[in-house]
């Protein structure tokens, strides 16, 4: 082929179901994994959101800010998955929120729930982890590396949250000590490393 040729052939490159440009597909499954991932992210907002109207009913202010921000968090842990579908030519797809649990027996079984949801939510980023170490597919891998840690950190914060709480033992004091911490921002889990 002549530079002349060459310089004049057509350039294909490889498009999403949107249309948009694609380095690199991505596997069904990991596709599947990663729609599912966004909406849980969506879940959680709204499952944090419900719990910071729970405390909000309660005077807990400290506990309702927390959780609130939580619910913000989780926002944009959704909208960062959204973007990086859409970065790899991907749709992403919505799926219907459920109404999520908006009463509880007492301030423990809240934080519970709220611990339990971490731990569901660092289940499915380790499962999207694995999925792409098993495709070889190193973008999510760089994608996901910081997003682990973050939810390890996510998953430890709730964990401390209540160990605090069951600590209390429902004591009405102990609550509001540690809904004032968390008013202040000073509710923070022990580091051990200077």
């Amino acid at each position: 082929m002549t530079n002349s040729a060459a310089a004049q052939a057509t350039i294909t490159i490889p498009v999403g179901p949107a249309g948009r440009a694609m380095a690199e597909p991505m596997s069904s499954e990991m596709l599947d994994l990663m729609q599912a991932h966004l909406n849980l992210e969506r879940q959680s907002a709204a499952a944090y959101f419900a719990a910071a109207i729970w405390f909000a009913e309660r005077e807990l202010v400290g506990f309702a800010e927390h959780l609130r921000d939580e619910a913000k968090q989780e926002e944009q842990h959704a909208a960062k998955f959204a973007d990086y579908l859409i970065s790899r030519g991907q749709r992403p797809v919505l799926d219907t929120v459920e109404p999520p649990r908006q009463q509880w027996p007492d301030v423990e079984q809240v934080i519970a729930n709220v611990f339990r949801m971490e731990a569901d939510v660092t289940a499915s980023v380790l499962q999207l982890y694995g999925t792409a170490e098993q495709d070889l597919d190193r973008r999510t891998s760089v994608f996901l590396d910081p997003i682990v840690d973050d939810q390890r950190l996510s998953e430890h914060e709730a964990a401390y949250l209540l160990g605090r709480v069951k600590f209390a033992a429902g004591n009405p004091a102990a609550v509001m000590i540690i809904d004032a911490e968390l008013r202040e921002g000073d509710a923070k889990p022990a580091k051990l490393e200077a």
